[in-house]
């Protein structure tokens, strides 16, 4: 399949039917996909008679994205697409597929919206789904018989102590599955991180049994908070990058090095303007027969480890391009920012730029041990963001920053945008 604009025979046998096509095959040019353009009269815009006929035999549905860094969009796709693509990478990635092959439970430890939407689907599928001799407590939260959702609280940081220990007996449930009290933990790596200083605070440390393999997935990982999971391991901590709708696209190793996951797919990466060393993903999909995507815009940013526009070499994945931040002294993206916080401090945990009247930011943290870092470090760390971005920018420790909307955490917020409402720890 040729990602150029010329497309290939191939190609259009894929999407020579759907209307939202008609006019780059005609033309014989794809132009980028933007998300706005899914949604532009959907579904007449994606509706063949193939499709028509999924949807009515079950074998394609209707489904919202996330909406985590994007506003939701409607997409149609196999069901439990998502999920079989998870399978299969953690069946075939080389640090972890043993848990596969031992069919070890899984344990999702990630948004309350997450959560909601496995409950939600069972709710519709309960005449076929409940099982009579399960946990009660557990079923409605049961993705399938493999795969159990914990969380059912919209900020991670407001666990309380019953909470934790909820959560820690259902993952003694789900050891009790298997011979050796094998599980595998999914997660986002800021809830992952939560629930270790949870444990800490309230002396649960005896009832926490550690996982035989980590994926963290869902969202940007700092360093200080990929560390401090590193540190509290001893076992494989791999990075899933995908979405919703592209279903999982690249993977990390246990040292953090990433690899293209492709199948019935291809990327490029276009140069973001006002940083050269700065790409935006263009990914091209068939993996989704209902909704092929085409030079889709993914909203991922990336580096190289050439600063070549190579997507074999992509070192990590830098932010989203909608939170890059645009001054006058250049284009900076989450991970440059992300990258000049963990020299200065190992310490701080969350964190968030607050944009001001120009030049004056304000950074706020949170920290592991709740302390503020040393003055030293404070004043290396923004004589850092002067020195590189121009602004002027104040440091504040607080005890608590609250999460997104989402479930996700925002690193950037703008003058005249409400950050999101306070709440006490």
């Amino acid at each position: 399949m040729k990602l150029d604009n010329q497309p290939s025979s191939e190609m259009i046998d894929l999407v020579k039917h759907i209307p939202l096509y008609q006019d780059a095959i005609q033309k014989k040019y794809f132009p980028i996909l933007e998300k706005a353009e899914i949604a532009r009269d959907f579904p007449e815009n994606w509706m063949t008679p193939q499709l028509e006929n999924a949807l009515s035999t079950g074998k394609a549905e209707y489904i919202l994205s996330t909406g985590t860094n994007h506003a939701r969009m409607h997409l149609i796709r196999p069901p439990y697409f998502l999920l079989h693509s998870y399978y299969q990478l953690w069946s075939e990635h080389p640090d972890i597929a043993f848990t596969w092959q031992q069919n070890c439970q899984r344990v999702s430890i990630t948004t309350v919206m997450a959560t909601e939407h496995v409950i939600r689907v069972n709710a519709r599928q309960s005449s076929t789904r409940v099982n009579p001799d399960a946990h009660p407590a557990l079923e409605p939260r049961r993705l399938d018989a493999r795969t159990l959702y914990l969380n059912q609280q919209a900020d991670p940081a407001l666990w309380s102590k019953s909470e934790v220990e909820c959560m820690l007996s259902e993952i003694a449930l789900i050891r009790q599955t298997h011979p050796q009290g094998w599980y595998h933990l999914d997660c986002s790596s800021y809830y992952l991180a939560h629930l270790l200083r949870k444990i800490s605070r309230f002396g649960l440390q005896h009832e926490f049994h550690p996982p035989a393999s980590i994926i963290h997935a869902y969202e940007y990982t700092p360093r200080n908070v990929r560390r401090f999971l590193l540190q509290r391991f001893d076992c494989p901590v791999v990075d899933l990058v995908g979405s919703t709708e592209l279903g999982y696209i690249y993977y990390s190793d246990c040292q953090g090095n990433y690899s293209p996951y492709l199948g019935q797919m291809q990327a490029e990466l276009l140069p973001v303007s006002g940083n050269r060393s700065i790409y935006s993903l263009i990914v091209s999909s068939v993996r989704n027969p209902y909704m092929p995507l085409i030079r889709y815009r993914s909203g991922d940013c990336v580096q190289t480890t050439d600063g070549s526009a190579n997507p074999e070499k992509i070192a990590r994945f830098c932010g989203r391009e909608k939170e890059l931040l645009s001054l006058d002294s250049g284009l900076f993206a989450h991970g440059n920012f992300d990258d000049w916080i963990s020299e200065a401090s190992a310490e701080i945990f969350l964190y968030q730029l607050h944009l001001l009247d120009a030049p004056q930011a304000q950074l706020r943290y949170t920290t592991f041990d709740e302390q503020p870092i040393p003055a030293d470090a404070a004043a290396a760390l923004q004589h850092r963001i002067a020195q590189t971005t121009g602004l002027d920018c104040t440091l504040e420790h607080c005890s608590h920053i609250p999460i997104g909307r989402s479930g996700k955490y925002v690193w950037l917020t703008r003058a005249g945008q409400n950050r999101e409402k306070e709440a006490h720890v």
